[in-house]
């Protein structure tokens, strides 16, 4: 029988029982545990799953970006072999998924479209080929409906979004009177564009409704347990009827935390057709119809004295969203802590337009806040003749400029000299003055920071008669690594082996965990963990008759009062333990966040004005780091988006309907190999006794926070030219270089 520890961060947890473990698996650079499944070929994904009589659906989105259905024709492909029917739902199909971490269903009717390519229908045939030549060739007919596309017309419409957790608008001081009143300030504005997660794995999803009236989902979803909530208010049934399966997730970066159209779209078809139905959206598909990041427009103001000390900061920004959608991105969150000043503004509105779901997307919020924030303090640092770095130091609050509470931990600064010390910033020239051949070579810095979140998370471990362990929680590995920390962490509070703890993943049949979204996976779903072998080190304790503290547990034995007794031998026919966790008053009795620190280095070529990144270093604190090569692999793909941010990502919407021209990786330009130099990341080592009993801090998407504008900044101090659109494509450089 499972006994329970649960935990609730109301104090310091100022012992960790990882500081004492014997097996020395804790922070290694350990490879993962599943990587040789998913290298050879092996590790299932959600739609590889062998279902007996599945049929396929083929998604089918409108093309028109505002109107109303007044017919789908399915006679229109009757007559095409293979196919078994079209199935719509005008009032359950989903007109875009939902926000991750909520409980009610997405937005429900597709009859009245609202952006180019929502998805009105799903084609079921017995093979692929047919259900996709019948999706191809189905007749639609619409009313059109005037529409809102175009931002830039639109913008002046802005609307003040409802409060969520973060505060739509806040002000403290005037920073109106402080800005009139600074001796040196600055005041512009930056754009940035949508973006799309463009994960390796497609979203897909296989429905099967059992003979109780209960269904199964095989979907690739990185929140199986509120995404179970979802799913079942859309459906019109019980939570415990459903149950999602998402044990290896190929990406999401946001985009697969909620209920997407194909799930909903798979269960209806398959309930109608009493068979199991598998979708898989096509990649155009993925970029029309899941979720964006999107695009704003931020006006920043910084006034500081000539010393440097910053009076004011302010923050608007304006952003689009769907109508009726309350979710808006947080760009100034960072901007809340990160510099101390008097007088604040941080300001977020919406543009209501018919384009598909802005929402989560890697780092929502500091990713592009960071873009503008970063940038303007280099700009204020040249005005100001202050090296970037002294006017970062000269502004460092000692509490939270705001709330008045101790920063949980704060490396900030450490992160900037030691990354300074590494790159080599004593070498940075006066913009222009550095040329290697026909490069232009310049250098910029950027401060990262990102908020720490504990999130209500849950799982069960057992030692089974053989002394090894099991691990069972439904948190999702989406290739951060979750299958090898949480068995790291099994294995160094028992004393087993990494091969000897198996980890069980991704089912909502297993106790409910965070789900990967907000950084926040490794530090709940692995403090869950933590309170479960909390609680079954005190059971083996019990056995050994001695106090839990007194014992050492490593390589399957336990040894305590000169007595070394095999674990095995101790549990009996097998014992188990569930741990919770829950956040409490030490979310608000301190400021939590990760920080680090940019360097980058790029050649901006003289006559075409292309940029080249040469290198770039990352300098961190988040915590104790869990596994070395995970968290530094993290960083990496951090800022290897900050590059694509920088330099090439950017959707493009049609302004006459809204369409998404560049709905593929072939015009939507990720980094590649080419656009990548060699990336270095230091960590450094922290403890952080607020967060959690782990002592770790997320960190899987502070990488991306500033790399950008490190970039940024580095073009600058290049060539001289400063641009405050992203991407920094050559087209906005090129007539700004110097002479030859």
């Amino acid at each position: 029988m499972s006994t329970t520890t649960s935990l609730k961060m109301s104090k310091p947890v100022p012992t960790s029982l990882l500081d004492s473990g014997a097996q020395g698996i804790i922070g290694q650079a350990l490879p993962r545990t599943e990587g040789p499944l998913k290298v050879s070929g092996t590790a299932t994904y959600a739609a590889e799953y062998d279902i007996d009589n599945i049929c396929y659906g083929v998604l089918v989105g409108s093309d028109f970006g505002r109107g109303k259905i007044t017919k789908v024709d399915a006679d229109s492909v009757r007559d095409i072999p293979g196919l078994i029917d079209v199935v719509t739902d005008f009032k359950a199909f989903a007109r875009n998924p939902q926000q991750g971490g909520e409980t009610k269903a997405p937005t429900q009717g597709v009859e009245d479209v609202h952006y180019f390519g929502e998805i009105i229908a799903i084609v079921l045939g017995q093979t692929l080929e047919a259900a996709r030549d019948a999706a191809t060739r189905l007749v639609v007919e619409h009313d059109p409906i005037e529409g809102r596309f175009d931002f830039e017309t639109l913008k002046h419409q802005k609307e003040t979004p409802p409060p969520s957790e973060t505060k739509p608008h806040f002000s403290q001081g005037d920073v109106k009177q402080a800005m009139a009143e600074a001796e040196v300030f600055v005041d512009e504005t930056w754009i940035t564009p949508s973006q799309n997660s463009a994960a390796m794995e497609l979203h897909a999803s296989i429905a099967r409704w059992n003979e109780d009236g209960s269904l199964d989902v095989w979907g690739s979803y990185q929140m199986p347990s509120s995404d179970k909530q979802q799913l079942a208010q859309a459906l019109g049934v019980s939570p415990s009827k459903v149950r999602i399966v998402s044990r290896y997730v190929g990406g999401g970066f946001g985009s697969k935390l909620g209920i997407a159209p194909e799930a909903i779209a798979a269960a209806i078809a398959a309930r109608q057709l009493k068979r199991p139905v598998k979708c898989m959206m096509e990649r155009h598909q993925v970029f029309d119809a899941t979720v964006r990041r999107t695009n704003t427009e931020q006006r920043i103001r910084l006034g500081a004295t000539k010393d440097g000390k910053l009076t004011a900061i302010g923050h608007d920004s304006v952003m689009s969203q769907l109508p009726d959608e309350s979710f808006f991105e947080p760009v100034g969150v960072s901007t809340h802590f990160l510099y101390a000043a008097e007088n604040r503004q941080i300001n977020h509105d919406v543009v209501r337009m018919d384009q598909l779901l802005a929402g989560s997307m890697r780092a929502p919020g500091e990713a592009v806040g960071m873009l503008s924030l970063e940038g303007a303090m280099d700009e204020l640092a040249e005005k100001l003749g202050i090296d970037p770095i002294e006017l970062r130091r000269i502004n460092e609050p000692e509490m939270d400029p705001e709330q008045d509470v101790p920063f949980s931990t704060r490396q900030l600064i450490r992160c900037l000299d030691e990354g300074a010390a590494k790159f080599g910033w004593d070498r940075r020239a006066a913009p222009g003055a550095t040329r290697d051949g026909e490069w232009l070579v310049g250098i910029g810095v950027a401060a990262a920071a990102r908020s720490n979140t504990l999130q209500k998370s849950a799982a069960r471990v057992s030692i089974d008669a053989t002394g090894k362990a099991m691990v069972e929680t439904d948190m999702t590995d989406i290739g951060t690594g979750t299958y090898t920390i949480l068995g790291q962490i099994a294995g160094e509070l028992l004393g087993l082996p990494l091969d000897q703890v198996e980890v069980k993943l991704g089912d909502t049949n297993s106790p409910p965990g965070a789900g990967s979204g907000g950084s926040w996976g490794a530090g709940s779903s692995g403090s869950s963990v933590y309170l479960a072998c909390e609680n079954l080190r005190e059971q083996i304790a019990k056995q050994m008759n001695v106090d839990p503290q007194s014992m050492t547990l490593k390589d399957g034995f336990v040894t305590a009062d000169n007595r070394r007794v095999p674990l095995a031998d101790l549990v009996g026919d097998g014992i188990s333990a569930e741990g919770e966790i829950a956040p409490g008053s030490q979310e608000t009795a301190t400021r939590q966040a990760s920080f680090g620190a940019h360097f980058a280095e790029v050649g901006v070529n003289a006559t075409t004005g292309e940029v080249r990144v040469r290198r770039m270093l990352g300098v961190f604190s988040a915590g104790r780091i869990l596994n070395a090569k995970t968290a530094r692999s993290q960083f990496l793909g951090g800022m290897t988006f900050g590059i694509g941010t920088a330099l090439t990502e950017e959707l493009v919407h049609d302004p006459r309907n809204g369409k998404l021209v560049n709905h593929d990786l072939a015009e939507y330009h990720v980094p590649v190999n080419a656009d990548v130099p060699q990336l270095d990341v230091i960590m450094l080592d922290e403890r952080d006794v607020h967060a959690n009993p782990l002592h770790a801090k997320g960190l899987g998407e502070l990488g991306i926070c500033g790399a950008g504008a490190a970039i940024a900044n580095a073009v600058y101090n290049a060539c001289g030219v400063r641009v405050r659109s992203y991407p920094l494509t050559l087209d906005k450089i090129l007539a700004g270089l110097p002479a030859m």
